[in-house]
């Protein structure tokens, strides 16, 4: 399953998602978009929203850490 978060190295709501991902044993890529502009660029695009983070699951994405969507699109149960 293809996990991507968008993330900024002080954001703590990213710091959680990734906990979350740790926790389940979910594979993900991160991307910073501090220090990446295209990722930046692409997470504007997909989103609409500047904030972080932004998690795209298989395609789906969702603004903010929210676990039972996360839940629900990992199958976690």
């Amino acid at each position: 399953m293809q996990v991507i978060i968008y993330t900024t190295p002080s954001c703590v709501y990213c710091k959680m998602a990734k906990e979350f991902f740790k926790e389940h044993n979910v594979r993900y890529e991160e991307k910073n978009v501090v220090f990446d502009d295209k990722a930046r660029e692409d997470m504007i695009t997909k989103s609409g929203q500047m904030g972080v983070p932004v998690i795209e699951v298989e395609g789906t994405v969702v603004v903010g850490f929210g676990k039972e969507r996360l839940s629900q699109l990992l199958g976690i149960n």
